[in-house]
């Protein structure tokens, strides 16, 4: 037997790497080697010096974890404490959390994965936009599930709720049942954020699927703390589903409190009848068991703390503001400069990347590259600039070399 028949047939052929990850490496390659290079690939927050931006008190959280307590095993669903803070961070001024259950998860990957499992069957499809944070297609495969996408723009440039309408019939039609991914506000990779009109359109579509068919809608809220001010009122919008669909939450701390590696996160759901809820939280915490077992306990403790202690949390709050403030000014001075050049983009009010449009993503991204500069190609139709790790001094050198490269696709 050869060594390639050990493995079943659906692993045999995977990738080894992924893709944002091949090009970052390549970038950083490349600049060790002294060339002058622009990498805008990987999506974390980068001070303009090139260094990871992080919040000090987050490590004086950690710091003040026991190591007893942090060392012991964390409750399979996760503590608590815990959760409770996150359904407050969430739903404190929202009806929406009397309603709501919970499982910690290794960040908004994990949630995503249990609202896979737990909501479609092996073979039916979840539907996303056309435009979707690309290991949603990984984790749906993964799981023996599949992705349907519907177009996330109009002619005009708005969400597409029309397409929206159009897909949740098919899927009813096909499966008997919708689950439906928004990453939103600030999507990965547009950058756009539904706003106030957007969800007024959106809501009725959503509720009509739902008299029809079990439809299960999870908000993928990764740069939620880091939208505009007028995407931050989803609460409002989506408490009218309530009763209607369930509704789902992937929350992380990657984001909001810069802790990328600590991989801490939760699915929050939130359904109105109680037998259904309970019968929910038994099947996210029976997922827990069957994947990862349980959390990080050190950085559930620690983000406990964050989140519940006045005086940390004030410091907290106030290391983001300062975060905040340095990406609101590379994307307010991004889209001075990318409006006077006539790049076609979504409308882009914040969140770490931004997708710029293109005849030929693929050649885009070569010529850039050429030019030392480096993008994330999207399918055929757009490139995904990483604004979060691009300084504002930087910016026109990013432009010109988007420019060039639409202009050769």
């Amino acid at each position: 037997m050869s060594p390639s028949a050990r493995l079943v047939p659906a692993s045999a052929s995977r990738p080894g790497d992924d893709p944002i990850f091949a090009l970052n490496a390549e970038a950083t390659s490349r600049a060790a080697a002294g060339e002058s290079i622009l990498n805008s690939t990987l999506g974390a927050l980068m001070w303009d010096d090139g260094r990871l931006a992080v919040m000090p008190s987050v490590f004086e959280a950690f710091r003040r974890v026991p190591p007893e307590i942090a060392a012991a095993y964390a409750p399979i669903s996760g503590s608590k404490a815990f959760l409770d803070a996150i359904r407050e961070d969430l739903f404190a001024d929202s009806a929406l959390g009397k309603y709501a259950v919970a499982a910690a998860t290794p960040g908004g990957t994990g949630a995503c994965h249990h609202a896979l499992v737990n909501f479609l069957e092996p073979g039916q499809k979840l539907l996303t936009t056309s435009y979707f944070w690309g290991p949603y297609a990984i984790l749906a495969e993964h799981t023996r599930r599949g992705v349907e996408t519907f177009a996330m723009f109009a002619e005009d440039g708005s969400f597409d709720v029309d397409a929206l309408e159009a897909a949740c019939d098919k899927l009813i039609e096909e499966q008997g049942r919708v689950l439906l991914f928004l990453n939103t506000p600030c999507n990965n990779p547009t950058g756009y954020s539904l706003d106030d009109h957007d969800w007024e359109r959106l809501i009725p579509v959503l509720a009509a699927a739902a008299e029809r068919a079990p439809v299960a809608i999870l908000l993928d809220l990764a740069y939620a703390k880091f939208s505009a001010p007028d995407s931050t009122r989803w609460t409002d919008h989506v408490e009218r589903l309530l009763g209607k669909a369930t509704l789902l939450f992937a929350w992380t701390a990657s984001k909001a409190f810069a802790q990328y590696g600590a991989r801490v996160g939760a699915l929050v759901a939130v359904e109105q009848d109680d037998e259904e809820r309970a019968r929910i939280k038994n099947a996210i915490g029976y997922s827990c068991r069957g994947t990862w077992s349980n959390c990080n306990h050190l950085g559930m403790l620690a983000v406990t703390e964050l989140l519940t202690d006045p005086a940390l949390r004030a410091a907290c709050d106030a290391e983001r503001e300062k975060l905040c403030r340095l990406l609101d000014e590379r994307v307010q001075v991004f889209n001075e400069l990318a409006s006077k050049a006539g790049l076609a983009y979504p409308r882009y009010e914040g969140g770490f990347f931004v997708a710029v449009f293109t005849p030929n993503a693929k050649k885009t991204s070569e010529v850039m590259r050429e030019r030392g500069v480096f993008v994330v190609p999207l399918q055929t139709t757009a490139v995904r600039v990483a604004v979060c790790s691009t300084k504002v001094d930087d910016m026109p050198r990013l432009v010109d070399a988007l420019v060039a490269g639409i202009a050769a696709s």
